[in-house]
């Protein structure tokens, strides 16, 4: 079977390691043709991929490349172009994407199976920065998921937070469905300030980013704070970042569960090709095989921990990384 032969049912339906392993395998032989930057990296690290038998062993390209570089495979055409945020002076990193479907079936089939139906929910967004920028992936799913909870009440809110205030003390009050607020973090934090009340029926999911609005707090600090000024026990968090097309979800206590077709890979921190399947905590590696027409071996500057059952949780950003607009809090 060819790697694009119901390529959507083979990734998405991922339910063994096994079928994981072959598919991994199967992209990164696709990707060493067909990507010239990825072919020309492992060129250079002298890679013999006919030696690579697991995922295991596949090398990650660094991130920072998709600042740089068009990361797209040569028989491809770009149907859209997602940038990330930033942060000011910083060079945005560029995702060039091939076929969009493979993200709408990506990050559906990612909060279907964290959260159900789309159509039990309403969703309202606070990412006044992203929405202003215009060409932001997280933009891009939020306006997407929205449109099918086929909800009047799930929209996007830029600066108009008394009109957030009055419509979420509603839905917490009366409502036949289930309340998503997912914002990016200095926003929560300033709805929270402005308009603390009373919202433990509703879903409170933050993205991360101070991008340099607000002094940056650990994880915990911002959960502690938009806890307490909403009445709520669990803050739920989404981890996704441009250079990816799949999402993983913390349903509380920072603690992400990836999809199936999303797996986590820890490395030392100092030295990133030395990999040791004992290794629990270091450099977060991402294989995400919904990215198969620009790279799905990914190399990040995030610090984590992995563990036994695939989930994972985000420490902070290793030393002396490129900051990103999307960066995750330092613990």
């Amino acid at each position: 079977m060819s790697l694009e032969t119901n390529i959507h049912k083979r990734i998405f339906a991922i339910k063994e390691e096994s079928e994981f392993n072959e598919l991994a395998l199967e992209v990164f032989q696709y990707q060493l043709k067909h990507c010239v930057v990825y072919r020309e990296y492992c060129s250079l690290l002298k890679i013999d991929s006919a030696a690579i038998q697991s995922y295991q062993d596949i090398p990650f390209l660094p991130i920072e490349l998709f600042k740089t570089h068009q990361i797209l495979s040569d028989e491809k055409q770009t149907q859209h172009v997602f940038e990330s945020s930033g942060t000011s002076g910083s060079i945005n990193s560029k995702h060039y994407i091939a076929d969009e479907t493979l993200y709408k079936e990506s990050f559906i089939q990612s909060f279907v199976n964290s959260y159900g139906a789309l159509e039990d929910w309403h969703i309202l967004a606070l990412l006044p920065s992203y929405v202003e920028k215009g060409n932001a992936s997280l933009v891009y799913m939020c306006k997407e998921l929205m449109r099918l909870t086929n909800s009047e009440l799930s929209q996007f809110y830029l600066h108009d937070m008394a009109s957030l205030a009055s419509t979420l003390k509603d839905l917490n009050e009366a409502s036949n469905r289930k309340t998503l607020l997912i914002g990016v973090s200095y926003a929560l934090l300033d709805f929270a300030e402005s308009f603390p009340q009373s919202l433990e029926n509703i879903t409170i999911m933050e993205t991360g980013g101070m991008k340099g609005r607000r002094k940056e707090l650990t994880k915990k600090e911002l959960h502690d704070t938009l806890k307490a000024a909403f009445h709520v026990s669990h803050i739920h968090s989404e981890y996704g970042m441009t250079e990816l097309l799949s999402q993983a979800y913390s349903l509380g206590e920072g603690i992400y569960k990836a999809p199936s077709w999303m797996k986590i890979i820890v490395t030392d921190i100092y030295d990133p090709f030395e990999k040791n399947e004992s290794l629990s905590t270091g450099r977060m590696n991402i294989i995400d095989l919904a990215n198969i027409y620009s790279c799905s071996f990914i190399g990040t500057s995030d610090m984590g921990k992995s563990y036994a059952d695939g989930s994972f949780e985000i420490i902070g950003r290793i030393d002396n990384a490129a900051l990103r607009g999307c960066n995750l809090m330092i613990e």
